[in-house]
């Protein structure tokens, strides 16, 4: 993935930074009644969260904001994270405590203890934990990673995109190539870029290690920054400060199967950098510093002549600083250059961004004469991801001469064609050729279309080996520790890898779910290709992998879960409940609950972090696969897949991709997601029942859809079979209610999206609705609907429906389902139904569109002279909306 392949490569200036103080993380103050934020909801909030809430402050304000305004309409929030977060780790040992505690009971009652003591002990360790850990009903929303930028947004009434993204060390990198692409493009006009890092999980620590062998481990090391990204022709018209410009970004994918790690080939390395810098129109003897990121770049790769070589630990500790890494390097560097002296390590004065401490020597102005002071930052990740990132100086208008004489200033606007070209990038239409699924009874595509055919939903009670009822399920009460619902779409976890990879054994246990279910329908997704194309092994060209998902993978938190409890000894031994038994009992009584663990005394496999990582699922399909493609997790809470989607379709439009595979995995149908969900009363009483009058919520669901894209013209020059056209994608932020959906926000990302095509409204046929069964949620989806879709002459009432219905809300896999029911529906020329809607809501006011919803399949006619269209949604927690439009393909498509 790259930034800028052709001439049309506007510079993209810095023009605000922050970075917090890493030594003093956690003494920040953040007063969230600044930020508006509820008493109530502030409880469930995670300390990333209000770090990054004022590492965004005292960025916009280091911008001139609110003084400056931003063009708040269309400024983006991304935010890069790595593992599970604090109230990931604290919600998920809450939900296991009643198992503990159970088991407390019977290994004090095993070791001598009468059944009244045993009890007791249970229930004294259950309040004494739960005092510890704490819990709100809006713990679910609170503990989310896209909350964070959706909380930003809302706290500075921004109504861009936000999402939060993830790729191991080369995440920092990741967030600022994709704002780069949506700036160029001009689909966004500021981006928000925030990174950060913490030490949250000991689990981690011990998954690193085995990662590094045991020897000379660096740990891993805190910092949050963030800085402001606009086009440098807006910078310079809006009369900003422009501390750098970026010129390029780019990111190569080496795959390579087996156990994650960092490649050692010289040979992409060295490629990846000579690309970056002709992308960026700079030759290598002209950069004179160098900085490093991440995992070890292979040596003597840089290509440039005489420079200055740095590396950001100095100035945060020597460890790993993963999310962080990349942003902290932007910032070190963009300050030097904008000082012009070389990098010294960040300094801090009380807790504020200082320009440097130690700083370097001056720095002069470039090798030759009408050269401006470039600078490299460079990375790799142990997924096997390269990064090569371009900086330059800019110099103000009326700017002083000193030091600047001689050099040679970028114009701030290149030629040209530059807008065109966006408009036009834009309005690329991107092929599906290839997809695959998995959710409830339904094992791959055919399955899926088979059970939306028989008009009968797949929700039903989960397994007892995913709840239990005795301990956590309580029909009818809102607890913090129970589910008032068993029922789920639920999909079985694969026990074994596709036929056609060697995944070893070892490894293949110690993934994490998603991983698993992802990686068996990426066979599904591969073998619809040519022999030629080898399965999609070994495909030629750049490629993207964006995976929608949760970032903070449910086996790391299992994980962390059992580690802290496996440390309670002191605690439990400690009960009063337990202090009649002996010395002797309480040893026996430990030794029964360590049995529970299954910890051996062995070492810790090298593997063992591949299941930390959400980006582990694309670098598992990436790696297994042969793609070389960058792989990134994506969560914009239940649109993620359309997040995902959004980012696979940008970079193909920008070029900076030759194909995408993008979608969305998530296992919602777990305890710890039921039980979160029923805190805050969103789950249903009985199944999920979109647009009926009976709706009471969503019933939760296990899923994964996987779409294989391409440009349309390279689709047709390679002979690939088309399922159907992207052909538009919006996406807003509401900046209001992180839980309550809002009419104007859904509409704003329907009109963006219709801006990238050239029809109306009025001639799509099917609208897939994200029709969670909420009853506020599918009025105000309807409402929306009407305000965009009422307009025009429409030959036939357009037709509503939603997946949930039959396979429930599977989450970040969610837009998957509906993309997936929409193109499989295009396919079949037939419109497909809705299941359980007994009787319609009468508060929707579907004649006024006018549409309908239908409960048994229909045939979808084509209508004279267009392809048959639709559009698909996605709403999200947090404010977030994304709208996809779709068209079918024809032999010979009309232009």
């Amino acid at each position: 993935m790259t930034t800028s392949d052709s001439p049309h490569g506007e510079p993209v200036a810095i023009v605000g930074i922050a970075e917090l103080d890493p030594a003093a993380l956690d003494d920040i103050v953040v007063d969230v009644a600044r930020f508006g934020i509820p008493p109530m909801q502030a409880r469930s909030m995670n300390r990333m969260q209000l770090l990054m809430l004022e590492a965004a402050r005292r960025c916009l304000a280091d911008a001139g904001h609110p003084a400056r305004p931003l063009p708040a309409e269309r400024t983006d929030v991304v935010t890069g994270l790595c593992f599970a977060l604090d109230r990931q780790h604290a919600n998920a040992l809450r939900v296991e405590l009643p198992r503990y505690a159970r088991e407390v009971e019977r290994a004090a009652a095993a070791a001598g203890a009468d059944p009244d003591s045993a009890a007791r002990a249970g229930e004294e360790l259950r309040g004494l934990l739960t005092r510890r850990l704490g819990g709100s009903p809006h713990d679910r929303v609170g503990e989310m990673a896209s909350t964070i930028p959706a909380r930003i947004a809302a706290a500075f009434k921004l109504r861009g995109r936000t999402l939060a993204v993830e790729s191991a060390e080369a995440t920092s990198f990741v967030a600022l190539a994709h704002a780069t692409v949506q700036l160029r493009a001009e689909v966004s006009d500021a981006v928000l870029v925030l990174a950060g890092q913490r030490r949250e999980s000991a689990y981690v620590a011990a998954a690193l290690a085995a990662k590094e062998g045991g020897a000379g481990v660096r740990p891993l090391t805190e910092g949050v920054g963030a800085v402001l990204l606009k086009r440098l022709s807006d910078a310079v018209r809006d009369q900003d400060r422009v501390y750098a410009t970026i010129l390029d970004c780019t990111l190569r994918h080496d795959p390579r199967p087996g156990c994650f790690r960092p490649s050692p080939s010289v040979e992409l390395w060295q490629r990846t950098a000579a690309e970056s810098l002709r992308a960026a129109g700079v030759a290598a003897d002209t950069v004179q510093y160098v900085e490093g990121v991440g995992a070890a770049v292979p040596g003597g790769a840089d290509g440039a002549a005489r420079v200055e070589y740095g590396d950001v630990v100095s100035g945060l500790g020597d460890g790993h600083a993963f999310a962080h890494a990349g942003l902290a390097s932007v910032t070190k560097v963009a300050l030097a250059l904008h000082g012009c002296r070389y990098p010294g390590q960040l300094s801090f004065s009380d807790g504020e961004l200082g320009d440097t401490s130690e700083p370097g020597t001056p720095w002069q102005a470039g090798v030759r004469d009408g050269v401006p002071r470039r600078a490299v930052v460079h990375g790799a990740s142990l997924t096997g991801t390269f990064c090569h990132l371009v900086l330059e100086e800019h110099s103000e208008p009326g700017a002083p001469a000193e030091g600047r004489t001689g050099t040679e200033v970028r114009p701030a606007v290149r030629n040209r064609s530059r807008r065109p070209w966006a408009a036009a990038a834009r309005a690329v239409p991107i092929a599906v050729v290839g997809l695959g699924g998995r959710f409830a009874g339904a094992p791959d595509a055919r399955g899926f279309w088979r059970v939306v055919c028989s008009g009968r939903t797949r929700i039903g009670p989960v397994p007892d080996t995913v709840l239990d009822r005795e301990l956590s399920h309580s029909p009818g009460a809102l607890s913090l520790t129970h589910t008032y619902t068993d029922q789920g779409g639920h999909v079985p976890v694969p026990d074994e890898p596709p036929e056609d990879l060697a995944v070893l054994p070892q490894r293949y246990a110690i993934l994490d779910g998603a991983q698993r279910l992802a990686l068996t329908v990426a066979a599904e997704l591969f073998s619809q290709q040519s022999p030629s194309q080898g399965q999609g092994q070994g495909r030629a060209g750049r490629g993207v992998v964006a995976i929608g998902g949760t970032l903070g993978p449910p086996r790391e938190r299992r994980a962390h879960t059992d580690l802290v409890l496996g440390g309670l000894d002191d605690t439990v031994t400690g009960l009063a409940a337990l202090d009649g038994l002996s010395a002797l009992q309480k040893k026996r009584l430990l030794e029964r609950l360590r049995e529970r663990s299954g910890q051996g005394d062995g070492g810790l496999p090298p593997a063992l972090l591949d299941g930390c990582l959400a980006s582990g699922v694309a670098a598992l399909l990436a790696n297994e696969y042969g793609l070389r493609a960058v792989p990134l997790a994506v969560e914009a809470a239940c649109a993620s897949s359309l997040a995902a989607l959004d980012i696979a379709v940008g970079a193909l439009r920008a070029g900076a991709a030759d194909y995408a595979v993008a979608g969305g995995v998530e296992l919602a149908c777990n305890v710890r997601d039921m039980v979160l969900c029923s805190a805050l009363g969103l789950l249903s009483h009985s199944r999920n029942a979109p647009f009926d009058a009976g709706a009471d919520g969503f019933t939760p669901g296990d899923g994964c859809g996987l779409f294989l894209l391409k440009r349309y013209d390279d689709a047709l020059r390679d002979g690939d079979t088309v399922h159907g056209l992207i052909r538009g994608i919006g996406a807003s932020n509401d900046a209001k209610s992180l839980i309550a959906p809002d009419v104007a926000g859904q509409v704003r990302a329907m009109q963006r999206a219709f801006a990238q095509v050239d029809f109306e409204p009025c001639t799509v046929d099917y609208l897939e609705a994200h029709g969670t069964g909420t009853k506020v949620g599918d009025r105000v989806e309807i409402a929306a609907a009407g305000r965009l879709y009422a307009g025009g002459p429409r030959a036939e009432p357009l037709r509503i429906g939603s997946a949930k219905s039959f396979f429930g809300h599977t989450f970040a896999a969610a837009g998957s389902a509906g993309l997936l029911r929409t193109l499989l529906a295009l396919r079949a020329g037939t419109l497909p139904p809705n299941t359980l809607l007994r009787t319609l809501n009468p508060a929707l006011d579907l004649a006024a569109i006018p549409a309908e919803i239908a409960t048994r399949p229909e045939p979808w006619t084509r209508p004279p002279g267009r392809p048959r269209r639709a559009a698909v949604s996605s709403f999200g927690t947090g404010g977030i909306n994304y709208h996809v439009l779709v068209e079918e393909h024809r032999e010979r498509r009309e232009h």
